[in-house]
């Protein structure tokens, strides 16, 4: 599932007229990077959720269906759901198997298919990509790469699920590799994977996955945005 409902406030008045998931990068949309990111590394039948604009990227969602990748619609035009609510809507989509779940805003060259790997190998609930970066929001987690806890640098908030005396600071990729067991415990409404993941940290084994190799871009600011599209020239 690619995440594409989002209205892209932080890009200013560059989403006055159009929604973050077609921003242009060197002539390709967001969304069509994110797609063809997905489909390149197996993951070819996709699921998109869509709210701000929502007819503009229904359009750009038939268009890249013609050049021969596979999407479907989750709508969300009436109310703006979040990752959790939003990927509960979209629940009957998924079967069995692990799937991703993606933020169509990060631009990266991580390896989706190692993520996927590695998911598979700690069997896990979830796996969430992560890196060390420069934030306010940090996920911490143990010696082992597991889930234990989640602190804001700016407020001073910390949620520690299980007290460890080796818990590092890892900044979320906006990436993960989810287990639908986990719809067991989601229901409706607007909220984060990140309160989920929260609640059932204690419990349930949810696993990171570092890589700070290579690029990662969160293009959701003027900024961002043209470091990425600089850095991809």
């Amino acid at each position: 599932m690619i995440m594409a409902a989002g209205k892209g406030t932080r890009l200013g008045k560059i989403t006055k007229s159009v929604p973050k998931a077609l921003v242009e990068i060197n002539g390709k949309s967001v969304l069509q990077r994110a797609v063809e990111k997905c489909t390149f590394h197996g993951f070819d039948d996709i699921i998109i959720n869509v709210h701000h604009f929502a007819d503009q990227v229904i359009e750009e969602a038939e268009r890249l269906n013609s050049l021969g990748f596979k999407l479907t619609i989750s709508d969300e035009s009436d109310k703006l759901l979040e990752t959790g609510g939003g990927l509960f809507k979209a629940r009957h989509f998924f079967n069995k198997s692990p799937f991703l779940l993606y933020n169509a805003d990060i631009i990266t060259d991580l390896d989706l298919a190692h993520l996927l790997k590695y998911h598979n190998e700690k069997k896990g609930i979830a796996t969430l990509a992560v890196r060390n970066r420069k934030g306010n929001r940090y996920f911490l987690a143990d010696g082992e790469g597991i889930l234990s806890g989640w602190c804001n640098k700016a407020t001073g908030e910390r949620i520690i699920k299980i007290p460890r005396n080796d818990l590092s600071e890892v900044a979320f990729s906006g990436i993960h590799i989810i287990d639908p067991a986990i719809f067991n415990y989601m229901g409706e409404g607007i909220y984060s994977m990140t309160s989920v993941y929260l609640d059932l940290a204690a419990e349930h084994k949810i696993y990171t996955f570092r890589c700070d190799d290579g690029y990662w871009f969160d293009i959701g600011t003027p900024e961002n945005l043209e470091s990425a599209r600089d850095f991809l020239k």
